[in-house]
């Protein structure tokens, strides 16, 4: 029994250290490598939650632990992407205004902690703090390709959006098939040319990762299957 409890902390963790490792690429300079760090993290993140039910573990302290490895790979991860890749130039304000993002993402985090038995499963309160990061990370990666000003936009809307009353709708009530192939193949597709445009080594992280999700995606599809057909 307490094995099975771990099993989702770890996923959490290895999110936790998908942003400890984003940070270090980013500041040696291999940026894409850093993106697609936080992109294996939102992976983890969708994965800790969801063992945690199937296996009926769901405590508070996995909740803690998984906020906790949000503000690191969502939020502080992302920010120093910005900033070595864009914001730099600004010099001390451009370091400035680059922390606001993982600030932002803290209190949305905060404030969800202590409304999630209240709020609806049908909705989120503001965009949510891995949405955020992992938009941030995407728009990092055609960063060769986008006007430098369409980074300075989404970043400050990203980083009010996540503290606003916006009632954004939630995916958890959704059959995890319906959905998590199209992300599945749009991120692999996503890490495939970038690959080709590139030919940068990828953290060999991510040949752990996507495969793993992908069996997670398999499994859930065939007993989401199952259950469907017990229920006819």
């Amino acid at each position: 029994m307490r094995f099975r409890k771990m099993i989702p902390n770890m996923f959490t963790l290895g999110n936790l250290y998908c942003g400890f490792l984003s940070i270090g690429f980013a500041a040696s300079g291999e940026y894409n490598n850093a993106a697609i760090l936080i992109l294996i993290g939102m992976m983890l993140d969708s994965m800790d939650g969801r063992f945690a039910r199937m296996l009926k573990v769901e405590s508070s302290f996995g909740k803690e632990l998984d906020s906790l490895a949000d503000i690191v790979t969502f939020g502080v991860a992302p920010s120093f992407l910005v900033y070595y890749t864009y914001f730099y130039q600004f010099g001390l304000l451009g370091f400035a205004v680059a922390g606001l993002f993982p600030l932002f993402g803290a209190y949305r985090l905060a404030r969800f902690n202590i409304n999630s038995s209240k709020s609806s499963t049908n909705y989120f309160s503001g965009v949510p703090i891995t949405a955020a990061g992992g938009i941030l990370a995407i728009l990092t990666l055609f960063g060769d390709t986008l006007p430098e000003i369409i980074t300075t936009v989404v970043f400050t809307a990203l980083c009010f959006l996540m503290v606003s009353r916006i009632k954004i709708p939630s995916l958890k009530e959704i059959p995890l098939p319906k959905y998590g192939t199209i992300i599945t193949i749009f991120l692999g597709c996503l890490l495939y040319i970038i690959y080709i445009g590139s030919y940068a080594q990828f953290p060999y992280l991510i040949y752990i990762a996507t495969p793993l999700y992908i069996a997670f995606l398999a499994y859930r599809f065939v007993t989401w299957k199952n259950n469907k057909k017990n229920e006819e």
